[in-house]
């Protein structure tokens, strides 16, 4: 069977790449992988930034029939190294000027190829010379990938395993599979109806990749004529020179990029062309109601919300025109997922009522999590699965979220849990105890706080400089708030409620 790549391009600000020659990259890094043992079962780890390799790499993995692992390059090397040794890595790709940081934690058994940052990479986020070649002793990926002959044959299917935290602090990988080409056009027609995508539109990725719903964008653009373009890194005004300059039609996007595009003074907002832009969809975080007004009011009723997870994957959209109707609304499920509101006991709830909501898997959509059996009941495709979210449906059926989880902290997208940096913070010497827990951002939604007993003399920016030595920087807390004694229940639990609720009073939640 042959296989004929899609048409258009990717680009990069200083690259360019029509896909048949990405295709055959990914083929010649597949052989590459096959060579290596690399098959079924087998897994290809990345930390790498938005750059074509990430592509290349994901492609060619999948066309090995081996699971891609897109790893948050953000993450400290004690984090990365736990999501290698939970997923059995066999091959790490990784952009140079992240290496020092890993490299240590890295068992020698795990084949490392090294990606030396483009310029656009390396001026977006000041690297230095040195850290942008790669190490004596590692084979550079362009250089591997070009002694390599083109696999044959078509892509053995498609295999992800992308890791989330669920509801708990330990990583957890979202293990998904279907092989043939049968399950790679279902699962690719089934992005593009959820994203919006068509055939010969203009794309632009302004997060980065590593995230699941952006790994699946960027995977359902690539699946289709038409053109991609990788942002280096977000920038506002960068991003309204790239839509008029391109003439961009659509894009994934989170609110914070919404705040940050309206902090723009109003010369540079209005100084660009944004009229091409036909289908801006977000995700991953609450919207502010005045952020979304404002957004549609500037570019018009293009703008489309998602409500989704890692696990479920999309479960519903909603338009412009159905958020102004219904202000807060998140869309009607769709067809390929199911939605039941239910009450403490199981019981399903009538319009109006407040739940957990539970999302009937599409058989195309099961997943397993990686070295946790216990915790695959309800995962398969056809089962009834829930992330612990609640909220409500009215009576015609479109649904509205209360609450992203009790106490999970959702910041510019990504989600924190305060489980994790509590134990780092209780680490310390001069920490009693303490509890972590969101308050509100006008940027990115919501930051981190802490609030801490202690037992010595400590200073907030002694406690963040703890926590920044052990976890990602976005995990640090934005406020350290001491207290003599933190108010507890009769079992000993903490009332973190009464802690978080004064930075809420008034917010527009």
């Amino acid at each position: 069977m042959t296989f004929a790549p899609p048409k258009g391009t990717v680009a990069t600000p200083d690259r360019a790449l029509d896909k048949a020659a990405l295709y055959a990259n990914a083929r010649r890094a597949a052989a590459g992988f096959r060579a290596l043992g690399l098959g079924p079962g087998s897994a290809v780890a990345m930390v790498l930034r938005n750059d074509i390799p990430f592509l290349e790499t994901a492609l060619a993995a999948n066309w090995a029939g081996a699971y891609i692992v897109p790893v948050n390059w953000h993450l400290r090397g004690g984090e990365v190294a736990a999501i290698l040794a939970d997923c059995g890595a066999d091959v790490l790709v990784v952009h140079t000027d992240l290496l020092a940081e890993i490299r240590p934690f890295v068992p020698d058994k795990i084949r490392i190829l090294a990606v030396e940052p483009s310029p656009c990479l390396i001026a977006a986020y000041g690297i230095a010379d040195a850290a942008a070649r790669a190490p004596d002793g590692l084979e550079r990926w362009e250089d591997w990938i070009g002694g390599l002959e083109p696999a044959a044959g078509p892509p053995a299917g498609r295999f992800s395993m992308i890791y989330t935290s669920g509801t708990t602090a330990q990583p957890k990988g979202v293990t998904r599979e279907s092989a043939g080409a049968e399950a790679i056009e279902r699962g690719s027609a089934m992005m593009a109806d959820a994203f919006g995508l068509w055939r010969g539109m203009n794309a632009v990725m302004t997060g980065p990749m590593y995230h699941s719903a952006t790994f699946a964008y960027s995977s359902g653009c690539l699946a289709l004529d038409g053109d991609l373009f990788l942002m280096p890194r977000f920038d506002a005004a960068d991003l309204l020179r790239t839509i008029e300059r391109r003439k961009a039609e659509a894009m994934h996007m989170v609110p914070t990029m919404f705040s940050r595009l309206l902090r723009l003074p109003e010369d540079v907002r209005g100084r660009y062309d944004v009229s091409s832009l036909k289908y801006v969809i977000h995700g991953a975080a609450p919207c502010p109601p005045g952020v979304k007004r404002a957004m549609i009011a500037w570019w018009g009723p293009v703008i489309h919300e998602y409500y989704g997870s890692t696990e479920a994957a999309i479960v519903s959209v909603a338009s412009s025109a159905e958020w102004l109707a219904r202000p807060g609304t998140v869309g009607r499920p769709r067809k390929t997922t199911p939605v039941q509101v239910r009450g403490g006991d199981g019981a399903i709830l009538p319009p109006g009522q407040e739940g957990e909501l539970y999302m009937q898997l599409n058989p195309a959509y099961g997943f397993t999590y990686r070295n946790r059996p216990e915790l695959d009941e309800g995962t398969r495709g056809g089962a009834w699965f829930t992330n612990g979210d609640i909220g409500w449906q009215d009576e015609d059926g479109y649904l509205y979220l209360c609450d992203r989880r009790k106490d999970m902290i959702i910041s510019g997208g990504v989600n924190i849990y305060p489980s994790e940096i509590e134990a780092v913070i209780g680490d310390h010497p001069a920490v009693r105890d303490c509890a972590v827990f969101g308050i509100p951002d006008d940027e990115f939604g919501e930051a981190v706080a802490a609030a801490v007993e202690t037992s010595d003399a400590v200073s907030e920016d002694d406690i963040r400089a703890h926590v920044a030595e052990r976890l990602a920087g976005y995990k640090v807390p934005r406020i350290v708030a001491f207290h003599d004694a933190l108010p507890r229940e009769d079992s000993g639990k903490i009332f973190k409620r009464r802690l978080r609720d004064p930075y809420w009073a008034g917010a527009d939640r």
